[in-house]
């Protein structure tokens, strides 16, 4: 962990950056992923005119495979972010990602264009691990979770105008327009870090690339009950707002018929969030990440019991839902930063390859139970309240099982 300065608050391990210039700078390469997924969703239906997509399920075949490609590539991101440092690593993706943005500009066919956003996601899976990694070599424990919340409030603000913001470039120019934003904003996030991020992991802690190594730091992170505990449970709760953000354009434009309203009505729900992130980041350093987490989960829990009750009994209106969702966003914000916190915080000696191995189980996992719920929408709510409800279950199981049945336990510790 790099040295902090006398206030024992910003540390000295991302200079010549602020802490403000920092926090932005670790939202900004973060956004580049929610950026990719959101702006997507209005141009949804005309990908599928233009390529004569006949089954309308398949178009979320866009969002899944570029998570697919972030999921996967999270796996070597981490290890080579510990060999040769987080700076190369980062660059790398970055500029991968605005090579897949041309390939997407220009792709002939369906096929191409999911190569495309695959490589997109490989690019993005960089930015991921390379965050949380430099995160976590400046600060750790509720320091880390204060971070961590601040930057997810910038970072998770970009859902809430992605929709709206791809809804006005389709206004003026085709889908494609689109992927030219995205190539834009990769390259001058990468510009930024070429000019200002420095590098955070010292010579003296980089980790071998040796095969019997990398299987060691493997190990390790999946054999600590904290980490993977903390990796599975937050999988199952991003899996149904996967299934939620796959959804979300038939959803509301099958279902409660709001055509081009419908960037506005996914707005106002994301912003639940945005309000979680910034009250999270005030509220850790006095609660702790598991009295609050452990409280969110237990909301979101509720709120999924009360999406199917409703949706069983046919009195579910866009009203409703639409505060059920805006709640089930804003416990999911309360959570995420201090799940990936808490299983972060025992790997702070392999961090790059626990970031990896944190990153692609929770996106596999949330990818798996998003696509099987997003698969099965039938034109109503009640696959999606099913599969909500069921993979929150399987959260709380798990959270149970590692905490021993003891939640809301805050652990007083140095941080």
């Amino acid at each position: 962990m790099s040295d902090v300065n006398a206030d024992d608050w910003v540390s000295a391990g991302h200079r010549p950056m602020g802490f403000p210039e920092f926090v932005i700078v670790i939202a900004s390469i973060m956004a580049l992923n929610p950026l990719a997924m959101d702006m997507m969703l209005p141009a949804l239906p005309n990908i599928g005119a233009a390529f004569k997509i006949p089954v309308e399920n398949h178009l979320q075949l866009v969002l899944s495979t570029f998570l697919i490609g972030f999921g996967a590539g999270q796996f070597v991101m981490g290890p080579l972010s510990d060999r040769f440092g987080r700076r190369p690593v980062l660059l790398g993706g970055m500029a991968v990602y605005a090579v897949a943005s041309v390939l997407a500009v220009a792709a002939p066919s369906f096929e191409t264009l999911l190569l495309a956003r695959a490589l997109q996601g490989l690019g993005t899976s960089a930015t991921r691990v390379i965050a949380t990694s430099i995160v976590r070599d400046c600060y750790v424990g509720r320091r880390m979770a204060s971070v961590m919340s601040l930057a997810m409030m910038v970072f998770i603000a970009v859902p809430v105008v992605a929709p709206s913001f791809g809804q006005a470039v389709l206004l003026v120019t085709a889908w494609r327009g689109i992927f030219v934003v995205l190539m834009l904003y990769g390259l001058l996030a990468l510009a930024w870090c070429v000019l200002r991020l420095p590098e955070t992991l010292p010579q003296s802690e980089r980790r071998s690339l040796a095969p019997a190594d990398v299987l060691s730091a493997f190990r390790q992170t999946v054999t600590h009950r904290q980490t993977i505990g903390y990796a599975t449970a937050a999988g199952s709760v991003i899996g149904a707002l996967f299934a939620y953000v796959f959804c979300a354009q038939q959803v509301f434009t099958g279902i409660y018929h709001l055509g081009r309203y419908f960037p506005l009505a996914f707005a106002a729900i994301a912003a639940g969030t945005a309000i979680a992130g910034f009250l999270n980041a005030r509220l850790v350093g006095r609660l702790g990440m598991r009295v609050i987490s452990h409280g969110a989960l237990m909301l979101y829990t509720f709120v999924a019991g009360v999406m199917l009750l409703t949706e069983c009994l046919g009195v579910l209106p866009l009203a409703l839902f639409m505060v059920l969702s805006a709640l089930m966003m804003f416990s999911f914000g309360m959570m995420v930063a201090n799940f990936t916190a808490l299983a972060m915080e025992p790997q702070g000696h392999i961090a790059g390859t626990a970031s990896s191995l944190y990153g692609s189980i929770t996106t596999l996992i949330g990818i798996v139970v998003g696509m099987a719920i997003g698969q099965s929408f039938d034109g109503t709510l009640l696959p999606f309240s099913i599969g909500f409800f069921l993979s929150t279950l399987a959260a709380v199981a798990i959270v149970l099982v590692v905490e021993k049945g003891r939640l809301f336990r805050p652990h007083h510790r140095p941080v």
